[in-house]
């Protein structure tokens, strides 16, 4: 096999052949030289390592995948949990969702052609640096080609890396478009909408695969031109030395061999950058993304509050949204005292919702201070007074989970431990939720759906306004909790808001005038400006405003 290696002239470099002078000493160390079968078996264990490393390499690399996307999804949703409420509503949910699902598949994709370029890389460098011994010329050649090769391709890398930024961006407005479609799916086809979403969304598909297809073209032209102009450039040497030169052929052989061995890694140096450039915008986005949220980190004091003793304080608040904006709430200085019962009235856009998201800080004063027990917002360690509040929001909110677990959210066994099972049933009579309980199919086993789709609009209601009831809360925000509900379970929520009136602090928002005569104080906003503040009773006489949405609502 060794003699017929070099008979064919693939390893005469010297008087010895090439393959003779490094083989001939491995197996006579091994004592097969002599032997056919031993050399056969030879050749078997040496293809077998060879897939044991290729196994080897594919373990790693799925190794490295899978780490690489745990830890930047985690760190993307840990980033995101924390970032300001500003941030959030700046952002779309397709935003998020596109960022955590597919960007960070994106940034793996440049990943692995960054690894396969620093492969090509090393690997040319080896037949070069081989060529280099045998006959220095050639490796010239080579490196010479190989650089020009690299700047044709140049232009096609950064068509790449825009064609890379293009997908991305519309693979965010796809996202963004499927959120909304799909989280209204019942008003989209109920009001005849789909249609419309439709078009929209087979548009951004089409731009969306009309951008891969060209990805793929252009990844395909550098796969198919790589080994004809490999061989197009070793025949042309050929040609070269034997025609022009006239220098005998056999010398050359193996200097052709690693020539076209070094030419053809070069180009997979393009290759593997290219395809780098084909998923670079997944890494910037993310990069630039990471950043952004670090910059609009929410604001975390160091005092650990405890249970609410003295009460809320708004000292010359003032809020806009941007610093070009004119402000949202204008001197807004009120006192809302331990377990009192404080109520907001206004009309849509006076700012009662921003004047809430300042009492959770959600949302901090651009001047003025917020007091809790004393201790300024900015001092306060935010989860130390969030897990105070129970908030009923306009918003409603249901989990796509069992009804006994939406009510105690999973801080506890309803099925297995009798002491959750009181304090769901508890809270959900509370609510006036349990009839309605009751009657489901699996009474509070019954799943919910997603986002409750399974229940009506005011049992849904009923069932947010229970899981806050269950927290215990030292402070109850209800924001037009009662909206949905029909006069009947509206009345029995009222009832329940009263039993809570002096054992906690209750701060509503209403328009439903009728949910507040039994408040123990009344701010009225009008614009962003408290105008009028007192008892119901004492409004009702003095305060001319409050008095017309009296009369408006007939009570």
């Amino acid at each position: 096999l060794l003699h017929g290696l070099d008979a064919v002239g693939l390893g005469a470099v010297g008087g010895d052949g090439w393959g003779s002078r490094f083989l001939n000493p491995v197996v006579d160390f091994l004592g097969i030289g002599d032997s056919i079968l031993g050399i056969i078996l030879l050749i078997g264990a040496v293809f077998m390592v060879k897939g044991l490393l290729k196994f080897g390499e594919a373990a790693y690399r799925g190794f490295l995948h899978t780490r690489l996307m745990r830890e930047l999804k985690a760190r993307l949703f840990s980033e995101y949990s924390g970032m300001s409420y500003q941030y959030y509503v700046k952002r779309s949910t397709g935003h998020f969702l596109n960022m955590i699902n597919n960007q960070t598949d994106g940034l793996y994709g440049a990943f692995r052609g960054f690894m396969d370029f620093w492969v090509h890389v090393v690997t040319a460098f080896i037949y070069v640096g081989a060529a280099t011994l045998l006959a220095w010329r050639f490796a010239l050649i080579a490196l010479v080609v190989g650089v020009v090769l690299l700047v044709l391709f140049s232009r096609l890398n950064q068509y790449v890396r825009q064609l890379s930024h293009q997908v991305a961006r519309e693979m965010g407005v796809l996202n963004n478009l499927l959120v909304q479609a799909l989280q209204g799916f019942k008003y989209v086809v109920s009001t005849g909408q789909a249609p419309r979403f439709r078009r929209d969304v087979t548009r951004s598909i089409d731009t969306f695969t009309g951008y891969q297809f060209r990805q793929m073209l252009a990844a395909a032209f550098t796969r198919s031109v790589k080994e004809p102009l490999g061989i197009a450039l070793v025949l042309g040497i050929v040609l070269i030395q034997v025609g022009l030169m006239n220098a005998p052929l056999a010398p050359i052989l193996v200097s052709l061999l690693l020539f076209y061995r070094s030419v053809s890694h070069i180009i997979g140096i393009q290759g593997g950058w290219q395809a780098t450039m084909d998923k670079i915008a997944a890494l910037e986005l993310i990069e630039n993304e990471l950043r952004e949220a670090k910059c609009w980190r929410e604001v975390n004091g160091t005092t650990i509050l405890r249970p609410l003793s003295q009460g809320i304080e708004f000292r010359n608040v003032e809020f806009c949204y941007e610093k070009e904006d004119l402000p949202v709430l204008h001197e807004i200085s009120i006192n809302i005292p331990a377990n009192a019962t404080v109520a907001f009235v206004g009309e849509s856009g006076a700012g009662k919702s921003t004047l809430i998201d300042m009492l959770t800080l959600l949302l901090r004063p651009t001047s003025g201070e917020v007091l809790i027990d004393g201790v300024s917002g900015l001092e306060v360690e935010v989860g130390s007074w969030r897990c105070q509040i129970g908030y009923v929001s306009q918003d409603i909110v249901v989990f796509d989970d069992t009804i006994a677990n939406n009510i105690c959210l999973w801080q506890g066994d309803y099925e297995n431990d009798p002491h959750t099972r009181m304090k769901v049933e508890a809270a959900a009579k509370a609510a006036w939720a349990h009839p309605f309980i009751a009657d489901l199919p699996s009474g509070y086993q019954t799943p919910a759906g997603d986002r409750g789709v399974r229940l009506s609009g005011g049992q849904r209601q009923r069932l947010f306004i229970a899981r806050e009831i269950y927290k215990n809360p030292r402070l109850l925000i209800l924001d037009e909790a009662t909206s949905a509900l029909d006069t009947e379970s509206e009345r029995y929520i009222q009832k329940s808001v009263q039993r809570m009136k002096g054992k906690t602090t209750v701060v509503l928002i209403a328009h439903r005038l009728s949910t507040i005569k039994d408040a123990d104080f009344i701010y009225v906003i009008e614009k962003g400006r408290i105008v009028e503040q007192g008892s119901y009773a004492d409004l009702i006489e003095k305060g001319r405003r409050f008095q017309r949405m009296v009369e408006a609502q007939q009570l």
